[in-house]
């Protein structure tokens, strides 16, 4: 799916940091010469509330993505994913981590959290493929599950008009250096996982 335009939207919820990734692909995008464009809103983030991130590559318009015109769902989480599913096109790809964040309502037994297949099965009728992954085990493999959402990164690379060195170059200038190698790792890992799928 490399092609010179893409429309990326990235969402999860507070904390798993949507905001770095488009950071991060801004940095990489401009490193590389492509027009880019983003928008991103965050209302209660802080407190695990929905954030979402729209990332245009290689285009001279707005930087909302419309309803239906996504090339890519990069989803940090799982019901997220399904919440924004009306981002993507019919020939569009879900990229999504299957570990849940599971709301306080869910925690407290008020309400239940639906079981993966039926969070799914709606963007498989929506987009051409949903590719899955546990990002979040993945990134404890590499020495901080933290860093989820750059095993995530590592998955968008294989799909985004970007050099996979100018990627690991703004990651390297956006986090702090004594997190620099798990990092790399978790890119690396989610690479490699997509990869082998």
């Amino acid at each position: 799916m490399k092609t010179s335009e893409c429309d990326i939207i990235v969402v999860g919820v507070g904390g798993q940091g949507v905001i770095l990734i488009s950071n991060i692909i801004g940095k990489a995008a401009m490193k590389a010469g492509y027009p880019a464009r983003g928008a991103e809103t965050h209302g209660m983030a802080q407190r695990g509330g929905s954030v979402i991130s729209h990332i245009r590559l290689g285009c001279e318009f707005g930087p909302l993505v419309p309803a239906g015109g996504a090339e890519i769902l990069l989803a940090l989480e799982p019901a997220e994913a399904l919440r924004y599913a009306h981002y993507l096109s019919e020939d569009g790809i879900a990229l999504v981590n299957t570990n849940p964040v599971l709301p306080i309502t869910v925690t407290t037994g008020q309400s239940s959290y639906p079981p993966l297949e039926e969070i799914l099965a709606p963007l498989q009728r929506i987009c051409r493929s949903v590719k899955t992954l546990n990002a979040t085990k993945l990134a404890a493999k590499a020495g901080n599950p933290q860093a989820m959402n750059v095993v995530m990164l590592g998955v968008l690379s294989r799909y985004i008009p970007l050099p996979e060195d100018m990627l690991i170059e703004s990651l390297s200038e956006s986090i702090p250096a004594k997190f620099l190698e798990v990092n790399r790792r978790a890119f690396e890992l989610g690479k490699s996982e997509i990869e082998e799928a």
